[in-house]
């Protein structure tokens, strides 16, 4: 028996790892348990946090890297894991005397992507 095949218009296909963005948001729900009160309490720390944070970072003190993990664990906490991911890699650069400038430029750009994104979450609430 032949097999006949037709033409299938494309369609896209799901990402394989679902992309909540900058913000896991099933993560962030684990950890404030479904609380709606919570993540929005959490979410407006971590983006006021951040604000301090970076500006202490500006100028690379010598304990950026010490910021720069205090960083990573607010962030890995809310779901933010891009922004753990930069703050890991200017923890780095500074631990081994690498210039930081690109990762602290990495960082910049993530927490500007998480802080819209957490701004935006915060309007809607």
């Amino acid at each position: 028996m032949p097999i006949h095949l037709g033409r299938v218009d494309w369609m896209p296909s799901p990402p394989l790892a679902p992309d909540d963005g900058p913000i896991d948001l099933e993560h962030l729900r684990r950890m404030t348990l479904g609380d709606a009160g919570l993540e929005r309490e959490v979410l407006a720390m971590f983006a006021a946090q951040t604000v301090r944070l970076l500006g202490a970072l500006a100028t690379l003190p010598p304990d950026a890297g010490a910021l720069a993990h205090t960083l990573k664990g607010s962030a890995r906490a809310i779901g933010a894991f891009a922004v753990a991911d930069a703050a890991i890699r200017l923890e780095g650069a500074m631990r081994i005397g690498d210039d930081p400038a690109s990762a602290l430029a990495g960082l910049l750009d993530t927490v500007t992507e998480a802080r819209a994104a957490i701004d935006a979450m915060l309007r809607r609430s």
